[in-house]
Protein backbone atom coordinates (compact mmCIF):
# COMPACT_ATOMS: atom_id res chain seq x y z
CA UNK A 1 0.00 0.00 0.00
CA UNK A 2 1.24 3.48 -0.77
CA UNK A 3 0.90 6.50 1.52
CA UNK A 4 -1.40 8.38 -0.88
CA UNK A 5 -1.30 11.62 1.11
CA UNK A 6 -1.04 14.23 -1.60
CA UNK A 7 -4.73 15.01 -1.93
CA UNK A 8 -5.93 14.32 1.61
CA UNK A 9 -8.22 16.83 3.26
CA UNK A 10 -8.56 17.72 6.94
CA UNK A 11 -11.12 15.76 8.92
CA UNK A 12 -12.21 15.45 12.50
CA UNK A 13 -12.20 18.14 15.14
CA UNK A 14 -9.94 21.11 14.51
CA UNK A 15 -7.13 21.58 17.02
CA UNK A 16 -7.62 24.01 19.86
CA UNK A 17 -4.11 24.24 21.17
CA UNK A 18 -2.56 26.86 23.32
CA UNK A 19 -2.20 27.28 27.05
CA UNK A 20 -3.37 30.10 29.20
CA UNK A 21 -2.44 30.67 32.82
CA UNK A 22 0.34 28.71 34.47
CA UNK A 23 -1.47 28.85 37.80
CA UNK A 24 -4.87 27.35 37.04
CA UNK A 25 -6.63 24.97 34.69
CA UNK A 26 -9.58 26.94 33.31
CA UNK A 27 -12.49 26.21 31.01
CA UNK A 28 -14.89 28.70 29.42
CA UNK A 29 -17.81 27.37 31.47
CA UNK A 30 -16.03 28.33 34.67
CA UNK A 31 -14.28 25.11 35.58
CA UNK A 32 -10.98 25.71 37.33
CA UNK A 33 -8.40 23.62 39.12
CA UNK A 34 -5.91 25.62 41.13
CA UNK A 35 -2.31 24.48 40.87
CA UNK A 36 -0.35 24.52 44.14
CA UNK A 37 2.14 27.37 44.42
CA UNK A 38 4.88 24.83 45.05
CA UNK A 39 4.56 23.75 41.45
CA UNK A 40 5.50 27.20 40.21
CA UNK A 41 8.30 27.72 42.69
CA UNK A 42 9.77 24.26 42.27
CA UNK A 43 9.78 24.34 38.47
CA UNK A 44 10.62 27.94 37.69
CA UNK A 45 14.23 27.07 36.93
CA UNK A 46 13.22 24.34 34.48
CA UNK A 47 10.82 26.69 32.67
CA UNK A 48 13.69 29.11 32.22
CA UNK A 49 15.49 26.45 30.15
CA UNK A 50 12.68 24.95 28.04
CA UNK A 51 14.52 22.32 26.06
CA UNK A 52 18.15 22.41 27.09
CA UNK A 53 20.25 19.30 26.66
CA UNK A 54 21.03 19.35 30.39
CA UNK A 55 17.39 18.64 31.21
CA UNK A 56 17.09 15.77 28.69
CA UNK A 57 13.31 15.97 28.47
CA UNK A 58 12.92 13.45 25.64
CA UNK A 59 14.96 10.97 27.64
CA UNK A 60 12.73 11.67 30.63
CA UNK A 61 9.66 11.14 28.45
CA UNK A 62 10.77 7.75 27.13
CA UNK A 63 12.20 6.43 30.39
CA UNK A 64 9.26 7.78 32.37
CA UNK A 65 6.83 6.03 30.05
CA UNK A 66 8.86 2.82 30.25
CA UNK A 67 9.11 2.99 34.05
CA UNK A 68 5.37 3.50 34.35
CA UNK A 69 4.80 0.64 31.94
CA UNK A 70 7.05 -1.61 34.02
CA UNK A 71 5.45 -0.56 37.32
CA UNK A 72 1.99 -1.82 36.39
CA UNK A 73 1.26 -5.44 37.23
CA UNK A 74 0.25 -6.34 33.61
CA UNK A 75 3.84 -5.79 32.48
CA UNK A 76 4.91 -9.14 33.91
CA UNK A 77 2.20 -10.91 31.95
CA UNK A 78 3.15 -9.09 28.76
CA UNK A 79 6.83 -9.91 29.24
CA UNK A 80 5.89 -13.54 29.92
CA UNK A 81 5.09 -13.79 26.21
CA UNK A 82 8.82 -14.32 25.74
CA UNK A 83 8.63 -17.48 27.85
CA UNK A 84 7.69 -20.88 26.39
CA UNK A 85 3.94 -21.24 25.93
CA UNK A 86 3.73 -24.10 28.43
CA UNK A 87 4.80 -21.79 31.26
CA UNK A 88 1.83 -19.52 30.60
CA UNK A 89 -0.49 -22.52 30.26
CA UNK A 90 0.68 -23.80 33.64
CA UNK A 91 -0.02 -20.41 35.20
CA UNK A 92 -3.57 -20.52 33.83
CA UNK A 93 -4.04 -24.03 35.21
CA UNK A 94 -2.84 -22.91 38.64
CA UNK A 95 -5.29 -20.02 38.51
CA UNK A 96 -8.09 -22.45 37.72
CA UNK A 97 -6.94 -24.65 40.62
CA UNK A 98 -7.11 -21.69 42.99
CA UNK A 99 -10.62 -20.84 41.81
CA UNK A 100 -11.93 -24.38 42.06
CA UNK A 101 -10.31 -25.13 45.41
CA UNK A 102 -11.05 -21.77 47.07
CA UNK A 103 -7.40 -21.05 47.81
CA UNK A 104 -6.11 -17.52 48.23
CA UNK A 105 -2.60 -18.35 47.06
CA UNK A 106 -2.66 -16.92 43.55
CA UNK A 107 -0.16 -17.80 40.81
CA UNK A 108 2.20 -15.36 39.14
CA UNK A 109 4.16 -15.70 35.87
CA UNK A 110 6.74 -18.43 36.31
CA UNK A 111 10.04 -19.52 34.77
CA UNK A 112 10.60 -22.92 36.46
CA UNK A 113 13.51 -24.47 34.55
CA UNK A 114 13.70 -21.63 32.01
CA UNK A 115 15.89 -18.49 32.22
CA UNK A 116 13.86 -15.96 34.28
CA UNK A 117 15.19 -12.82 32.56
CA UNK A 118 11.92 -12.02 30.70
CA UNK A 119 10.03 -11.90 34.01
CA UNK A 120 12.28 -9.35 35.67
CA UNK A 121 11.16 -5.75 36.11
CA UNK A 122 11.15 -3.93 32.80
CA UNK A 123 9.04 -2.23 30.14
CA UNK A 124 6.53 -4.13 28.04
CA UNK A 125 3.98 -3.37 25.33
CA UNK A 126 3.42 0.36 25.92
CA UNK A 127 7.11 1.19 25.69
CA UNK A 128 7.48 -0.85 22.52
CA UNK A 129 4.56 0.79 20.74
CA UNK A 130 5.95 4.14 21.89
CA UNK A 131 9.19 3.19 20.13
CA UNK A 132 7.10 2.32 17.07
CA UNK A 133 5.87 5.93 17.07
CA UNK A 134 9.41 7.19 17.62
CA UNK A 135 10.52 5.40 14.45
CA UNK A 136 8.03 7.48 12.48
CA UNK A 137 9.44 10.67 14.00
CA UNK A 138 12.97 9.62 13.11
CA UNK A 139 11.97 8.79 9.54
CA UNK A 140 10.37 12.22 9.20
CA UNK A 141 13.66 13.73 10.30
CA UNK A 142 15.31 12.21 7.24
CA UNK A 143 14.42 14.94 4.77
CA UNK A 144 16.12 13.06 1.94
CA UNK A 145 13.87 10.03 2.51
CA UNK A 146 10.55 11.85 2.05
CA UNK A 147 11.48 14.57 -0.37
CA UNK A 148 11.02 18.32 -0.14
CA UNK A 149 7.96 18.25 2.13
CA UNK A 150 7.02 20.34 5.14
CA UNK A 151 7.46 18.83 8.58
CA UNK A 152 3.74 18.21 8.83
CA UNK A 153 3.59 16.23 5.60
CA UNK A 154 6.81 14.36 6.38
CA UNK A 155 5.39 13.30 9.72
CA UNK A 156 2.09 12.18 8.23
CA UNK A 157 3.74 10.34 5.36
CA UNK A 158 6.07 8.62 7.82
CA UNK A 159 3.21 7.55 10.10
CA UNK A 160 1.30 6.22 7.11
CA UNK A 161 4.33 4.25 5.96
CA UNK A 162 4.75 2.74 9.42
CA UNK A 163 1.15 1.56 9.65
CA UNK A 164 1.01 0.23 6.11
CA UNK A 165 4.26 -1.68 6.54
CA UNK A 166 2.81 -3.53 9.52
CA UNK A 167 -0.54 -3.95 7.74
CA UNK A 168 1.29 -5.65 4.88
CA UNK A 169 2.63 -8.18 7.37
CA UNK A 170 -0.91 -8.68 8.67
CA UNK A 171 -2.19 -9.18 5.13
CA UNK A 172 0.49 -11.78 4.46
CA UNK A 173 -0.39 -13.58 7.70
CA UNK A 174 -4.10 -13.42 6.84
CA UNK A 175 -3.41 -15.13 3.53
CA UNK A 176 -2.16 -18.08 5.53
CA UNK A 177 -5.16 -18.12 7.90
CA UNK A 178 -8.91 -18.73 7.45
CA UNK A 179 -9.70 -15.21 8.74
CA UNK A 180 -7.81 -12.09 9.82
CA UNK A 181 -8.74 -12.52 13.49
CA UNK A 182 -7.06 -15.93 13.67
CA UNK A 183 -3.92 -14.93 11.79
CA UNK A 184 -0.62 -15.56 13.56
CA UNK A 185 0.93 -12.10 13.59
CA UNK A 186 4.61 -11.28 14.14
CA UNK A 187 3.57 -8.92 16.94
CA UNK A 188 1.33 -8.54 19.99
CA UNK A 189 -1.04 -5.60 20.16
CA UNK A 190 -4.14 -4.14 21.75
CA UNK A 191 -7.52 -5.13 20.33
CA UNK A 192 -7.85 -1.68 18.75
CA UNK A 193 -4.46 -1.93 17.05
CA UNK A 194 -5.03 -5.47 15.84
CA UNK A 195 -8.46 -4.50 14.48
CA UNK A 196 -7.07 -1.36 12.85
CA UNK A 197 -4.30 -3.33 11.19
CA UNK A 198 -6.83 -5.91 10.02
CA UNK A 199 -8.92 -3.12 8.53
CA UNK A 200 -5.89 -1.69 6.74
CA UNK A 201 -5.00 -5.14 5.45
CA UNK A 202 -8.44 -5.47 3.85
CA UNK A 203 -8.14 -2.11 2.10
CA UNK A 204 -9.89 0.27 4.49
CA UNK A 205 -8.34 3.65 5.26
CA UNK A 206 -8.59 5.99 8.24
CA UNK A 207 -10.84 7.17 9.74
CA UNK A 208 -12.78 3.97 8.93
CA UNK A 209 -9.99 1.79 10.36
CA UNK A 210 -10.45 3.44 13.74
CA UNK A 211 -14.20 3.98 13.59
CA UNK A 212 -15.09 0.43 12.52
CA UNK A 213 -13.18 -0.92 15.48
CA UNK A 214 -14.48 -2.76 18.57
CA UNK A 215 -12.01 -0.94 20.84
CA UNK A 216 -12.09 2.50 19.23
CA UNK A 217 -12.31 3.96 22.75
CA UNK A 218 -9.12 2.52 24.22
CA UNK A 219 -5.90 4.37 25.01
CA UNK A 220 -3.47 2.70 22.61
CA UNK A 221 -3.07 5.91 20.61
CA UNK A 222 -2.56 7.93 23.80
CA UNK A 223 0.74 6.18 24.42
CA UNK A 224 1.89 6.82 20.85
CA UNK A 225 0.75 10.45 21.11
CA UNK A 226 3.16 11.12 23.96
CA UNK A 227 6.09 10.35 21.65
CA UNK A 228 4.66 12.10 18.59
CA UNK A 229 4.61 15.30 20.65
CA UNK A 230 8.39 15.33 20.23
CA UNK A 231 7.80 16.77 16.75
CA UNK A 232 6.21 19.93 18.18
CA UNK A 233 7.61 20.83 21.61
CA UNK A 234 5.86 23.94 22.88
CA UNK A 235 3.02 23.77 20.34
CA UNK A 236 0.09 21.81 21.80
CA UNK A 237 -2.19 22.51 18.84
CA UNK A 238 0.11 21.01 16.21
CA UNK A 239 1.04 18.14 18.52
CA UNK A 240 -2.65 17.35 19.04
CA UNK A 241 -3.35 17.46 15.30
CA UNK A 242 -0.51 15.05 14.60
CA UNK A 243 -1.68 12.75 17.38
CA UNK A 244 -5.16 12.71 15.89
CA UNK A 245 -3.78 11.81 12.47
CA UNK A 246 -2.07 8.78 14.00
CA UNK A 247 -4.97 7.90 16.30
CA UNK A 248 -7.44 7.65 13.41
CA UNK A 249 -5.70 4.46 12.30
CA UNK A 250 -6.87 2.66 15.44
CA UNK A 251 -9.30 4.84 17.40
CA UNK A 252 -12.37 7.05 17.32
CA UNK A 253 -14.28 9.14 19.87
CA UNK A 254 -12.64 9.26 23.29
CA UNK A 255 -9.69 7.29 21.95
CA UNK A 256 -8.89 10.21 19.65
CA UNK A 257 -9.68 12.88 22.25
CA UNK A 258 -7.34 11.19 24.71
CA UNK A 259 -4.52 11.08 22.18
CA UNK A 260 -4.94 14.77 21.43
CA UNK A 261 -4.93 15.57 25.15
CA UNK A 262 -1.77 13.62 25.96
CA UNK A 263 0.07 15.06 22.96
CA UNK A 264 -0.86 18.61 23.94
CA UNK A 265 0.25 18.08 27.54
CA UNK A 266 3.56 16.44 26.64
CA UNK A 267 4.31 19.05 23.97
CA UNK A 268 4.28 21.75 26.63
CA UNK A 269 6.19 19.56 29.09
CA UNK A 270 8.94 19.15 26.49
CA UNK A 271 9.14 22.93 26.26
CA UNK A 272 9.66 23.27 30.00
CA UNK A 273 6.18 24.25 31.17
CA UNK A 274 4.88 23.28 34.60
CA UNK A 275 2.36 20.54 35.23
CA UNK A 276 -0.56 22.95 35.63
CA UNK A 277 -0.04 24.44 32.19
CA UNK A 278 0.37 20.97 30.68
CA UNK A 279 -2.86 19.72 32.25
CA UNK A 280 -4.65 22.85 31.09
CA UNK A 281 -3.59 22.21 27.50
CA UNK A 282 -4.82 18.62 27.78
CA UNK A 283 -8.17 19.77 29.12
CA UNK A 284 -8.61 22.07 26.14
CA UNK A 285 -8.63 18.98 23.92
CA UNK A 286 -11.36 17.18 25.88
CA UNK A 287 -14.91 18.30 25.01
CA UNK A 288 -17.03 18.71 28.14
CA UNK A 289 -19.90 16.66 26.69
CA UNK A 290 -17.77 13.51 26.29
CA UNK A 291 -17.14 10.83 28.88
CA UNK A 292 -13.41 11.54 28.86
CA UNK A 293 -14.12 15.25 29.27
CA UNK A 294 -16.48 14.74 32.21
CA UNK A 295 -14.17 12.26 33.92
CA UNK A 296 -11.12 14.49 33.53
CA UNK A 297 -12.86 17.51 35.00
CA UNK A 298 -14.02 15.45 37.97
CA UNK A 299 -10.60 13.85 38.42
CA UNK A 300 -8.87 17.23 38.40
CA UNK A 301 -11.34 18.59 40.93
CA UNK A 302 -10.52 15.63 43.18
CA UNK A 303 -6.81 16.27 42.64
CA UNK A 304 -7.23 19.90 43.66
CA UNK A 305 -8.64 18.88 47.04
CA UNK A 306 -6.23 15.99 47.63
CA UNK A 307 -3.22 16.31 49.91
CA UNK A 308 -1.07 14.01 47.76
CA UNK A 309 -1.11 11.65 44.80
CA UNK A 310 -1.32 8.67 47.13
CA UNK A 311 -4.30 10.18 48.95
CA UNK A 312 -6.01 10.64 45.59
CA UNK A 313 -5.90 6.93 44.71
CA UNK A 314 -9.07 5.78 46.55
CA UNK A 315 -11.03 8.74 45.18
CA UNK A 316 -10.07 7.92 41.60
CA UNK A 317 -10.75 4.23 42.21
CA UNK A 318 -14.27 4.91 43.45
CA UNK A 319 -15.31 7.81 41.22
CA UNK A 320 -13.41 7.46 37.92
CA UNK A 321 -12.39 3.83 37.40
CA UNK A 322 -15.02 1.52 35.92
CA UNK A 323 -15.52 -1.93 37.43
CA UNK A 324 -17.99 -3.31 34.88
CA UNK A 325 -16.12 -3.78 31.61
CA UNK A 326 -13.73 -6.64 30.91
CA UNK A 327 -10.69 -4.45 30.22
CA UNK A 328 -9.25 -1.44 32.04
CA UNK A 329 -7.88 0.36 28.99
CA UNK A 330 -10.55 2.96 28.20
CA UNK A 331 -9.02 6.35 27.46
CA UNK A 332 -11.94 7.90 29.35
CA UNK A 333 -10.45 6.40 32.52
CA UNK A 334 -6.70 6.17 32.04
CA UNK A 335 -6.16 9.70 30.71
CA UNK A 336 -8.09 11.40 33.56
CA UNK A 337 -6.24 9.24 36.08
CA UNK A 338 -2.84 10.08 34.59
CA UNK A 339 -3.52 13.82 34.40
CA UNK A 340 -4.98 14.00 37.90
CA UNK A 341 -2.12 12.08 39.48
CA UNK A 342 0.47 14.16 37.63
CA UNK A 343 -1.19 17.29 38.99
CA UNK A 344 -1.53 15.94 42.54
CA UNK A 345 2.11 14.83 42.43
CA UNK A 346 3.15 18.35 41.38
CA UNK A 347 4.76 16.91 38.29
CA UNK A 348 7.04 14.53 40.21
CA UNK A 349 7.38 11.14 38.59
CA UNK A 350 8.43 9.44 41.83
CA UNK A 351 5.00 10.25 43.27
CA UNK A 352 2.75 9.99 40.20
CA UNK A 353 3.82 6.57 38.88
CA UNK A 354 3.61 4.58 42.14
CA UNK A 355 0.18 6.07 42.80
CA UNK A 356 -1.01 5.15 39.30
CA UNK A 357 0.28 1.60 39.76
CA UNK A 358 -1.94 1.30 42.85
CA UNK A 359 -5.01 1.52 40.61
CA UNK A 360 -4.94 -2.09 39.49
CA UNK A 361 -7.87 -1.81 37.07
CA UNK A 362 -6.04 0.75 34.92
CA UNK A 363 -2.47 -0.33 35.67
CA UNK A 364 -1.84 -1.48 32.10
CA UNK A 365 -1.37 2.08 30.83
CA UNK A 366 -2.26 4.78 33.38
CA UNK A 367 1.19 4.52 35.04
CA UNK A 368 2.86 4.74 31.62
CA UNK A 369 0.86 7.85 30.67
CA UNK A 370 1.56 9.48 34.03
CA UNK A 371 5.22 8.55 33.70
CA UNK A 372 5.49 9.99 30.20
CA UNK A 373 4.11 13.38 31.25
CA UNK A 374 5.98 13.69 34.54
CA UNK A 375 9.14 12.26 32.98
CA UNK A 376 9.05 14.96 30.31
CA UNK A 377 8.49 17.59 32.98
CA UNK A 378 11.35 16.41 35.19
CA UNK A 379 13.73 15.30 32.44
CA UNK A 380 16.17 12.43 32.46
CA UNK A 381 17.57 13.38 35.86
CA UNK A 382 14.18 12.76 37.47
CA UNK A 383 14.39 9.04 36.68
CA UNK A 384 16.10 7.13 39.54
CA UNK A 385 19.22 5.31 38.42
CA UNK A 386 17.79 1.92 39.37
CA UNK A 387 14.71 2.47 37.21
CA UNK A 388 16.83 3.90 34.43
CA UNK A 389 18.92 0.72 34.33
CA UNK A 390 15.91 -1.59 34.57
CA UNK A 391 13.80 0.15 31.93
CA UNK A 392 16.13 1.44 29.24
CA UNK A 393 16.14 -1.75 27.12
CA UNK A 394 13.10 -3.16 25.30
CA UNK A 395 12.49 -6.89 25.57
CA UNK A 396 10.56 -7.36 22.32
CA UNK A 397 7.53 -8.90 24.03
CA UNK A 398 5.11 -7.02 21.73
CA UNK A 399 7.26 -6.06 18.75
CA UNK A 400 10.04 -8.66 18.51
CA UNK A 401 12.02 -6.66 15.95
CA UNK A 402 12.59 -4.01 18.65
CA UNK A 403 14.29 -6.47 21.01
CA UNK A 404 17.34 -4.82 22.57
CA UNK A 405 16.38 -1.26 21.60
CA UNK A 406 18.02 1.22 23.98
CA UNK A 407 15.58 3.98 24.92
CA UNK A 408 18.36 6.34 25.96
CA UNK A 409 19.97 5.93 22.56
CA UNK A 410 16.57 6.41 20.95
CA UNK A 411 16.10 9.63 22.91
CA UNK A 412 19.46 10.90 21.68
CA UNK A 413 18.44 10.18 18.09
CA UNK A 414 15.17 12.04 18.57
CA UNK A 415 17.01 15.00 20.10
CA UNK A 416 19.36 15.05 17.12
CA UNK A 417 16.55 15.37 14.58
CA UNK A 418 15.71 18.91 15.68
CA UNK A 419 12.33 18.59 13.95
CA UNK A 420 10.51 21.45 15.64
CA UNK A 421 11.52 24.45 13.56
CA UNK A 422 9.24 27.49 14.04
CA UNK A 423 9.84 28.41 10.40
CA UNK A 424 8.29 25.12 9.28
CA UNK A 425 4.54 25.55 8.75
CA UNK A 426 2.91 22.15 8.30
CA UNK A 427 -0.41 21.74 6.59
CA UNK A 428 -2.87 19.69 8.68
CA UNK A 429 -3.76 16.49 6.85
CA UNK A 430 -6.07 13.63 7.84
CA UNK A 431 -5.53 10.11 6.41
CA UNK A 432 -8.78 9.62 4.54
CA UNK A 433 -8.84 7.19 1.67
Amino acid sequence: MSPGLAGDEPAGRAGEGGAASATAVREPEGFAVEVPEAVEAGEAAERAAPSGAGVRRIEGLLLGLAAGDAAGWPAARHRAARMPEWTRRLTRELDTFAEQNATTTLPVPIALNQPPEPLRLGPSDDAEWAAFAAEAVLRAGETTALGDLSLGRRMRASIDLSWNAVASEVAAAADRAPEVESALLPLRARISVRAGLGNLATGLRPPATGHDNPHYFDDAACVRACVLAVAYPGDPRLAAELAEFDARYTQDGDGVHGARAMAAAVALALAGHDVGTCVEAALTELPAATEIGRNTRLALTLAQDSESAFALVPLLEHQIVDHVYSYGIAAAETVPVALALALAARGKIAEAVPAAACLSRVADSAPALAGALTGAIGGGAAIPASWRDACRTLSGCALPRLTGTDLIGLAELLEATGLADPRDSPEPVTPEG
